[in-house]
């Protein structure tokens, strides 16, 4: 069904945050993306990994998945955790919302991933974790 799945799992440390943006693009780069493409992919990532981080595990101990799957010339990345869930997503959606405010956070990691990504789903229960589902197309290979 796949062309390349590629999975990894990290501890939910913040300095984990750059190993995955840099997995995914090194993966991601085998559709021969742009530079403006590998970007967006990469701060994606970021968003998403961060959030499982601050928001999953509130900066507490736990595990985050990353499961990214090529096929032709879309890669379809998703990022979970186990964490503490989302009590309302759409309200998470919101920009400028952040369940964080301590930690000053801009409340725009959803906005981001929905700007950089084609398709974003986002997938939660509370207290059993949040799965995002980010999926992006590329041009085809000539």
């Amino acid at each position: 069904m796949w062309d390349n799945v590629m999975k990894i799992e990290f501890m939910s440390k913040s300095q984990n945050e750059s190993f995955a943006r840099v997995a995914v693009a090194a993966f991601v780069s085998q559709l021969d993306p742009t530079i403006e493409e590998i970007a967006d992919v990469k701060t994606a990532v970021s968003e998403a990994v961060t959030n499982s981080i601050i928001h999953g595990y509130d900066n507490g101990e736990g595990m985050v998945y990353i499961e990214t799957y090529i096929k032709e010339y879309e890669v379809t990345i998703v990022i979970k955790d186990q964490g503490t869930g989302i009590e309302n997503i759409e309200k998470a959606m919101e920009p400028l919302y952040t369940s964080r405010p301590d930690l000053e956070r801009s409340g725009m990691g959803f906005t981001v991933m929905e700007t950089f990504m084609d398709e974003l789903k986002v997938v939660s229960e509370k207290g059993e974790g949040t799965k995002v589902i980010m999926k992006k197309r590329f041009k085809s290979l000539s």
